[in-house]
């Protein structure tokens, strides 16, 4: 309809056209019901402006999923919270490392691996039945950034160094066949043609699709403590300097909250709300 579609202003400054029909596909990923979706575009569609940004959009209906529906406030969230894992990539490691390990992988995360050449830390190494992988990852704190083609040629480079001497230890029962590289934003088309000519497996955002990160995270249920609506920043930071990357490790395990001297009614808020998130 043509009341539906607006004059916006994307983030790098361009004119373009939006519609709601794509916020409302949005709202129907995370799980909202048909009448909390139709309540968010109404809502949206009173105070929507020509020239407001897409950015103000998402903004407007994050506001109104946290007043009614703080676990699909999460969900809506997600991208913006796997930033908040940083300012360092230690968090993301362990995240990536925590979503392989209920995918069914034995890990280690910062591990040194012995090269032909040099040795080498290895953000996450994983194995599953007769399979080794190594993983390297890429986070960016500020979103927008891609990774360009530079990052799988390093990586490449360092995964073939560890390969050469990994399948000429006669120790190791099993062959390294498998390098990984996972980031938080996305890759170039030329990362991703090179990923599939040295087959060098790349897992971003949205890829592959289908099968990305954001996919893995929803089929699994594996949702970071930075997606919560109740904790707050500090609380967040508190809990992934103890390593608590994960919602659901705060479920069945509260410890950290008495620490933080939680209240009771708003300890069974929040974890209300992660079982919720969590499907538990």
């Amino acid at each position: 309809m043509e009341q539906d579609t607006f004059d916006i202003i994307k983030s790098s400054g361009e004119k373009a056209k939006f519609s709601l029909d794509k916020l409302k596909a949005s709202l129907n990923q995370i799980g909202a019901d048909k009448q909390t979706v139709n309540q968010i575009i109404d809502k949206v569609r009173d105070e929507i402006y020509q020239g407001i940004s897409t950015k103000e959009i998402y903004n407007r209906a994050y506001a109104l999923l946290k007043k009614n529906k703080s676990h699909l406030a999460s969900r809506y969230k997600l991208k913006k919270a796997i930033y908040e894992l940083g300012p360092t990539g230690f968090p993301f490691e362990r995240f990536i490392g925590a979503i392989l390990k209920y995918s069914g992988y034995e890990t280690e995360i910062g591990k040194t691996l012995l090269g032909q050449c040099v040795n080498h830390e290895i953000d996450v190494v994983a194995h599953k039945n007769d399979k080794t992988v190594v993983i390297e990852c890429k986070f960016h704190r500020e979103e927008g950034l891609k990774c360009n083609v530079k990052i799988p040629l390093y990586i490449n480079s360092r995964y073939n160094d560890v390969k050469a001497f990994w399948n000429s230890n006669p120790k190791n029962g099993i062959k390294l066949k498998e390098g990984w590289v996972v980031t938080n934003t996305r890759f170039t088309e030329d990362a991703i043609k090179y990923g599939k000519c040295v087959n060098l497996y790349l897992l971003s955002w949205d890829y592959p699709k289908n099968d990305g990160l954001k996919d893995r995270i929803d089929r699994l249920g594996l949702y970071p403590i930075t997606v919560s609506t109740l904790l707050t920043n500090r609380e967040k930071q508190f809990l992934l300097s103890r390593d608590v990357v994960l919602c659901r490790e705060l479920i069945g395990d509260v410890f950290y909250l008495d620490h933080l001297g939680i209240s009771e009614t708003r300890k069974k808020r929040i974890l209300n709300e992660i079982k919720m998130l969590c499907n538990r």
